[in-house]
């Protein structure tokens, strides 16, 4: 149903519901076009549309329909408890259900879902696989039914991270060779796992990822959250721009904006995965992840704060792994001294596998909880825990009175 005028101006305010004051750095959208929000929240767009649709980092994104003017916005916030589960994971009751269990507890309250994994796998049938010749050479898709499933889940207040994992990518490099990053003698590179990637500086193949994206987000997701967004970490490769650290960061820069331009229309959030390490670098760690140069593109930057992959440690803490806490604490602190963001404008992966560099500890309960605690306390919007294997079983454990459970699982 249609009210607006054509031709007509509409305008509201963006406030939070708790307070009752403006919300900082909300965004309305309206016929795929944003604007920003003023100083008092105020925004007035000439439109013939009445479809007005908010974001701001930390809230729930929101729509309605201007049927009375002006269009007031009371804003709820909202901070992700996520788990990751993978293609197979999201697939296989066996391990989507212990995960389901802990959003019924009220223990966690949000989910990255691979949509696109580490090997090129789909949880589902993508027709921008298929229409770009990755399907083929892909494995099949993990499930039938990732619709219905997004659909009960959003039902229940659950907040749906999609992980597409970018430029590394085997089965677009096997459909679209002439793509793919290059050794120094002209030949196919491949990581570790012999795998291909697609050269991030080949602007034809961002829009096959703008077309996974833009998939994704139709089929309900609240975010798309690019990972692998980087050059590989590899000696001696060829692209088809200068390997220079001002090319590497102005190629991934330009494609985390290309997807923001995408991705407007659908009011969906946009997140990049980054090394940890990055927080600390000066420069862009020779994988085009410039720290500085991130916040402009994504609404969050999601630091990877595994202690385990600080093999170098930090000043002042040379084993990590004692002190878990310490390196979510001041990676956050360093990120935000470094961007002038606030701490809403980060949300970290935090470890919750055993120790694979140190002494070999499981992350249980303690371990968990410490950083758990520390993303908190530097303001982060939530956070998200990894584990391959998709097992959680010390995540309730580590739940205190600084750490509540969610009420109702909301």
């Amino acid at each position: 149903m249609s009210y607006a005028v054509v031709g007509s101006t509409v305008t509201g305010r963006v406030l939070d519901a708790a307070t009752g004051l403006p919300v900082p750095d909300a965004l309305v959208t309206i016929q795929g076009r944003v604007w920003p929000v003023g100083t008092h929240g105020e925004f007035a767009v000439d439109t013939d549309s009445d479809l007005v649709q908010v974001r701001a980092p930390g809230y729930r994104a929101e729509h309605r329909y201007a049927t009375e003017e002006p269009v007031i916005f009371h804003m709820h916030s909202f901070r992700p408890r996520a788990v990751y589960l993978s293609t197979y994971g999201v697939a296989n009751g066996s391990i989507r259900e212990p995960v389901f269990k802990l959003i019924d507890e009220g223990v966690i309250n949000a989910l990255v879902i691979d949509v696109k994994g580490d090997r090129g796998q789909t949880s589902y049938r993508s027709h921008a696989r298929i229409d770009w010749g990755a399907q083929a050479h892909s494995p099949m898709p993990a499930m039938r039914d990732l619709g219905v499933l997004i659909g009960s889940l959003r039902e229940q207040g659950v907040y749906l991270i999609a992980r597409i994992v970018t430029f590394k990518d085997e089965p677009l490099a096997a459909a679209h060779p002439e793509w793919a990053v290059r050794r120094a003698d002209g030949g196919p590179w491949r990581d570790n796992e012999q795998s291909r990637w697609i050269d991030p500086s080949n602007e034809q193949a961002w829009g096959h990822y703008a077309a996974l994206a833009e998939e994704v987000a139709l089929l309900g997701f609240d975010e798309i959250q690019f990972d692998y967004v980087r050059f590989p970490d590899a000696q001696g490769l060829v692209f088809t721009q200068p390997n220079t650290k001002e090319s590497r960061t102005r190629m991934i820069g330009s494609f985390l904006q290309a997807m923001r331009e995408k991705l407007a229309p659908y009011n969906v959030f946009l997140s990049a995965d980054i090394f940890g390490y990055v927080c600390w670098n000066r420069n862009d760690t020779g994988i085009g992840q410039q720290l500085e140069d991130l916040g402009e593109r994504v609404d969050y930057i999601s630091p990877m704060l595994y202690p385990s992959s600080f093999t170098w440690g930090i000043e002042g803490l040379a084993k990590p792994t004692d002190d878990p806490g310490q390196i979510v604490r001041r990676s956050l602190a360093q990120a935000q001294a470094r961007t002038g963001l606030p701490g809403v404008r980060f949300r970290p992966w935090l470890q919750a596998f055993r120790d694979y560099a140190f002494d070999r500890r499981p992350f249980g309960r303690d371990e968990l909880r410490s950083q758990m605690e520390a993303a908190v306390a530097l303001g982060s919007d939530g956070w998200m825990l990894w584990n391959p294997r998709n097992q959680y079983p010390d995540v309730s454990q580590a739940f205190t009175s600084t750490l509540p459970r969610i009420d109702g699982g909301q």
